[in-house]
Parts: structure tokens; sequence; C-alpha cells
């Protein structure tokens, strides 16, 4: 019979550090939220602050970075394609308000 480690912890110091960024991060969305600049460098730059943000909480808080380079490689090559598959959809939604385009009555 054999006994079993304990789980060793790394302790919360790691998980601290990571929300404390998160934090910062969320400050940085607020200031560029208030700058006085064009609305495309706006988008761009809130995507990029929020691109990080949810790669910095999936691999810390989800532990992807536990897990082995394949499957992490996996995880992020199927969530962008998702996201890129559900580009394909949005087009089909402006049906319910304005009608099919190129559709004729006869």
């Amino acid at each position: 019979m054999t006994t079993a480690e304990p789980h060793k912890s790394d302790g919360i110091g790691k998980d601290l550090v990571i929300y404390v960024c998160l934090l910062l991060l969320a400050g940085v969305q607020f200031v560029i939220a208030y700058q006085k600049i064009d609305m495309s460098q706006m988008f761009w730059r809130m995507l990029t602050v929020a691109c990080v943000e949810a790669s910095l909480a999936a691999l810390f808080f989800m532990h992807l970075w536990a897990e082995k380079r394949g499957f992490l490689l996996f995880v992020a090559v199927f969530t962008i394609s998702v996201l890129l598959m559900l580009q394909y959809g949005w087009t089909d939604s402006f049906r319910m308000s304005v009608g099919a385009p190129f559709s004729k009555v006869m």
C-alpha cells in the first residue's frame, strides 16, 4: 500500500500578484475610457488590454499555465477558431431587423 503525498500548494502569493495585475489593467481601461482619442484607437487599446486580462485570468486562475504545452495550444486554437466562426453567424442576425436584403416579392 502506498501513501499519497499531500498536494503541494504554491501559496497565495502568486494569485495575489495576478489579482493586483488584473486590477491595474482594469484601471488602465478606466484611464483609456476617459482619454480624448479617436474611437478606433480606443477600441484597439481596450481590446488589447481585455485580451491581456483574459489571458492572465485563464492562465493562472484556471491553472492552464501548469498544463502541458500541447493542451494549452489546443485551448488557444480552439478558442480563437470559435470566436472567428462566430463572425459568420452575426451577419445573419441583421435579418431579424431589416429582413432578407436580396429577396424580391413576386
